[in-house]
């Protein structure tokens, strides 16, 4: 059975209370469900990088804890 998935935090359907428990993105919940709301949702986790305050921030263990 495959964990990893299950412990991933999909950016297109967590809440902004489940996008602040990840430590990278904790405080930027708000702004990442106001992007993907306006813009469709993401579809690279690479986008993450246009969300404002987020750019640089986010690494590839940051990366490793999220889905689509």
């Amino acid at each position: 059975m495959p964990d990893a998935p299950s412990a991933c935090v999909n950016v297109n359907t967590a809440s902004q209370e489940m996008l602040d428990s990840v430590g990278a993105l904790a405080g930027h919940g708000y702004e990442i469900v106001r992007y993907r709301e306006e813009r469709g949702g993401f579809t690279a986790l690479r986008q993450l990088d246009e969300v404002p305050g987020l750019s640089g921030k986010i690494d590839e263990a940051t990366r490793a804890q999220l889905t689509l």
